[in-house]
């Protein structure tokens, strides 16, 4: 039987580490299940393995866009399957390590996703937002889905219009579509190792505030400035996402260095706080403390479990 490993948890607990060092012991590929590190160019801030850090290990869905080009889940969906099949056709062991919930979970789940809906809704609303501004829009999608709204802070403008663009496409509310979908938990195929790292919450606070130190260190700012100055909007999705629209604020003067660092660390906790509350509530994941436990253990754990995989007969 094929074994595919899915590594998951909130942000600088250890998962790329973990996911290499098992890479390394079973001949496996890492498929990245995150949203950000999918684009080029975006390093520093969405926390890119180097390749250093890579450590020789095929990596798939790793600076694969520009950061002009969208990128949804149901294109994740699409290629993130297809990458697995062709890993296991190898005979190699696929390994997804990412923390964004619910790339992970429309690998595992029969979630299906509209891979085209309507641009002239899509048009309308990307109109109206530019009229009217983000809290008429955000105020609109209150009116027809309020969960969503809820869900959903006025500064995501692009989850807001593809909410209200589902709203219009079905006439149900976006949040009816995706509640059934998120609380339902099937049983995974018994080849699917499913692991969650975690650590006590200060500790994964402290690892947090430290990382962003390090990355504000390393470039973050010069990066993004780099990328505003090869013509990129600062508009784009991905330079919304946390880091780089903290990086922003600072460029364009709206806060000192010392508050960007604030609110930067601020929201990746709350980030973090978000992703944990996400796996938490799937009974399916693995727990493994990577404070309380030596990584060594859990490491062992993982391939004496695939290799029991390995032997069973389909």
């Amino acid at each position: 039987m094929k074994p595919l490993v899915i590594i998951v948890g909130p942000t600088a607990v250890g998962k790329t580490a973990l996911g290499v060092a098992l890479a390394q012991a079973l001949q496996g590929e890492i498929i990245s299940g995150d949203s950000v590190q999918v684009y080029r160019k975006l390093d520093i801030g969405s926390a890119k393995p180097t390749l250093e850090e890579q450590g020789n290990i095929p990596h798939y869905l790793l600076d694969a866009l520009d950061p002009t080009e969208p990128f949804t889940v149901a294109q994740f969906q699409t290629l993130a399957r297809h990458s697995i099949q062709d890993i296991q056709s190898r005979g190699k062991v696929p390994i997804v390590v990412g923390g964004t919930g619910l790339y992970i979970r429309s690998l595992i789940d029969p979630f299906q996703f509209a891979e085209h809906g309507s641009e002239p809704i899509r048009n309308f609303w990307t109109a109206f937002l530019s009229e009217r501004g983000k809290e008429a829009l955000h105020q609109e999608l209150e009116k027809r889905d309020p969960l969503s709204a809820q869900r959903l802070h006025p500064n995501d403008t692009v989850r807001i219009i593809r909410a209200l663009e589902i709203c219009q496409l079905t006439g149900k509310p976006f949040s009816e579509i995706r509640g059934h979908q998120d609380t339902v938990y099937p049983p995974l195929a018994s080849s699917i190792l499913y692991v969650g790292l975690t650590a006590p919450r200060d500790i994964i606070y402290e690892r947090i505030n430290h990382r962003c130190e390090q990355m504000v260190a390393s470039g973050l700012i010069e990066e993004t400035q780099n990328l505003i100055q090869e013509g990129y909007s600062p508009k784009l999705k991905p330079l919304q996402s946390i880091g780089y629209r903290h990086a922003l604020l600072y460029l364009y003067g709206k806060v000192t260095l010392p508050e960007m660092m604030r609110i930067f660390q601020r929201d990746t906790r709350h980030f973090a706080k978000r992703q944990l509350t996400w796996f938490r509530r799937d009974p399916r994941v693995v727990w493994h403390d990577t404070y309380n436990e030596n990584m060594t253990n859990i490491l062992e754990f993982l391939i004496d479990t695939c290799r029991g995989i390995q032997s069973r007969v389909e």
